[in-house]
């Protein structure tokens, strides 16, 4: 037997949206299996290849290298149709896409249930993206889910999804939730199984031996650490533990089986739907990032908040994720600015803090400003970058105690800097 090989993760270090898919792209060719391990079709990476963009929300971003196998982990909720609608953009995937027996599967009745929820609580809703996550993972928690290896028991598998919709009928009556019949449930799952059923397998085993072998393994989440049921700005979080420690559970690989933890921030701040976000920038500079970052979701389309680099939620999201090397994207996007911030503490009743208090919502950021720069897209070397523009990483660093290994200056997989 090889040595056992530890897997290396990518992990996303503030509110999701950090482009995670560019830096698991740029990984991915020195690794024989990409997983991912928690989340669903409501995540988006978007990845630019000699100019040509391809948006994946389920199937890892090693997709584009043929020698690559792509693992959809048992953490993750899949969406059947969402996942046959993106693997029509791939040929051959047979040997080397794989989805986890055990992952859960989202039904049309956990999409209609998200989106009744959200209408109905107006203001205070969440801001989910309407994908049926939500109920979904509710599910799974009540031991009421449906998991994807059940596909392999047509008639089983229906007489179960009818034993639940009779069991909550009354989410017809509550959230006017239209339940699906025994004739149309029969033919949609018999249609998946027919053609989801030679990918589903045991990831977990699948992983192990890949291990055994001595492979590669690149882990990657969704969304981002600040969005983490038990860590992020709850209650405005996704239903998943974004961060490092999800790997586990999602995956089925033991805790001293986890590498290096790369963690990916962009160069400033984003957010999409509500919650907490103390660097968003209401007026014109904020209008500025959102328009040159072409901050728009990669799978709603819906215009992100934007704001200044939160130095004090990085570091935070680096302790909790034991990160020690951070990829810096989207640094061009700062170009042309006059001046650039980076919130270096909190006010929090009265107080200067420099810790993420329970109350998010109660605190105003305290700002480093530095001098803008004129040009970073597109440089390749961190020595030819302008002088303010590396004083702004090395602070960068500074302050979050994390080492700037991998700088973005650009969306094509080219434009990055390696230190």
């Amino acid at each position: 037997m090889s040595e056992i090989m530890k897997a290396d993760l990518v992990v996303g270090i503030q509110w999701g949206d950090e482009g995670k898919g560019k830096i698991v792209d740029s990984m991915a060719s020195a690794y024989d299996v990409v997983v991912r391990y928690q989340g669903g079709h409501n995540a988006g990476h978007t990845i630019v290849v000699d100019g040509k963009k391809i948006a994946l929300h389920l199937i890892p971003s090693g997709i584009l290298y043929a020698d690559c196998k792509n693992v959809i982990g048992n953490g993750v909720v899949v969406n059947p149709e969402a996942l046959l609608k993106e693997m029509k953009q791939f040929e051959a995937l047979e040997g080397r896409l794989f989805v986890s027996d055990k992952a859960h599967m989202i039904l049309p009745y956990h999409e209609m249930l998200d989106q009744a929820r959200e209408k109905l609580m107006e203001e205070r809703a969440i801001g989910t993206t309407g994908k049926g996550i939500g109920p979904a993972y509710s599910d799974k928690i009540s031991r009421n889910g449906i998991r994807m290896g059940e596909l392999r028991d047509i008639p089983k598998l229906v007489e179960k999804i009818m034993e639940y919709q009779e069991a909550h009928a009354y989410l017809s009556d509550i959230y006017g939730v239209k339940l699906l019949g025994r004739e149309e449930i029969t033919e949609r799952m018999s249609d998946y199984a027919k053609r989801l059923l030679p990918f589903i397998v045991d990831t977990t085993k699948l992983l192990w031996d890949a291990m055994d072998r001595g492979q590669r393994i690149l882990l990657e989440g969704a969304q981002g650490s600040m969005l983490d049921i038990d860590h992020g700005t709850y209650p405005f979080v996704t239903s998943s533990t974004t961060t490092a420690s999800g790997a586990c559970s999602g995956t089925g690989l033991a805790p001293k089986h986890i590498g290096e933890v790369v963690g990916i921030a962009k160069a400033y701040c984003t957010r999409v739907g509500n919650g907490p976000f103390p660097t968003e920038d209401f007026g014109s500079e904020g209008n500025l990032l959102r328009e040159k970052g072409k901050e728009f979701g990669t799978t709603t389309g819906r215009p992100r908040r934007c704001g200044w680099f939160d130095a004090i939620a990085v570091r935070h999201a680096c302790r909790l994720n034991g990160c020690e090397n951070l990829a810096l994207m989207k640094l061009d996007v700062l170009d042309g600015f006059p001046e650039v911030k980076v919130c270096v503490a909190y006010l929090y009743e009265g107080k200067e803090i420099d810790y993420i208090p329970y109350d998010c919502e109660g605190v105003t950021p305290v700002y480093k400003s530095f001098a803008g720069w004129d040009h970073s897209e597109g440089i390749r070397e961190f020595d030819a970058l302008p002088k303010s523009a590396k004083e702004y990483v090395l602070e960068i660093e500074k302050i979050t105690g994390a080492r700037v290994s991998i700088i973005s200056t650009g969306p094509d997989r080219k434009d990055t800097i390696r230190r």
